[in-house]
């Protein structure tokens, strides 16, 4: 995700290496701090895979600063990284947010619900944490979920209801947000129904 958030940020405009690991670390930074040894190997990668572009760019009254920009070939990856995400981007929250943060970089409306509905169809699978192993009905079957009331641990507890009310939440933003992509016919401006 870190080679995401470096393009996402150099396709809204170029930047110094200080000001993008600030940016980065602003958006996931809470979750996982950037640091300069992470974002550096990032960075020549993508130069090196011709993504991105390093030029001297004198400083106000100090030392010649390197600021980066995004190159025909990083816009291209940019958006191929927003219309193929790996499943696992998907249902993992910390990396769907940094999808989330580009998404309006994909000049397609209906790519933007693709990668919506996506979501929404990975949250409306059943729950899979605080199952009870074995109370399943048939062979193979995980067990059933742990209901709130259930939970005898309070903290637990208050994971379960903070995670519904997170999902909930989310489930309703995106629901939403497709219907306004859509418009009312069900389709998009580019791609009705």
């Amino acid at each position: 995700m870190l080679a995401l958030a470096v393009l996402g940020f150099l396709a809204e405009r170029p930047l110094h290496a200080y000001e993008l690991r600030r940016r980065i670390s602003d958006l996931m930074g809470h979750t996982r701090p950037v640091s300069d040894g992470a974002l550096y190997p990032a960075l020549n990668r993508l130069r090196e895979a011709g993504h991105l572009e390093r030029h001297p760019e004198p400083g106000a009254g100090a030392p010649t600063r390197q600021v980066l920009r995004l190159t025909g070939h990083g816009r291209a990856e940019l958006l191929r990284r927003l219309r193929e995400p790996k499943q696992g981007e998907i249902s993992n929250s910390a990396s769907f947010f940094t999808l989330l943060a580009f998404l309006s970089q994909l000049p397609d409306r209906a790519e933007q619900a693709a990668l919506l509905q996506r979501r929404l169809d990975f949250l409306d699978e059943p729950a899979s944490f605080f199952r009870r192993a074995g109370a399943g009905t048939g062979a193979g079957t995980s067990g059933e979920l742990v209901r709130i009331k259930d939970e005898s641990d309070r903290y637990r507890r208050g994971m379960l209801i903070m995670a519904r009310e997170a999902h909930r939440a989310e489930r309703d933003w995106i629901a939403q947000t497709l219907a306004e992509l859509r418009g009312p016919t069900g389709g998009t401006a580019e791609h009705p129904a």
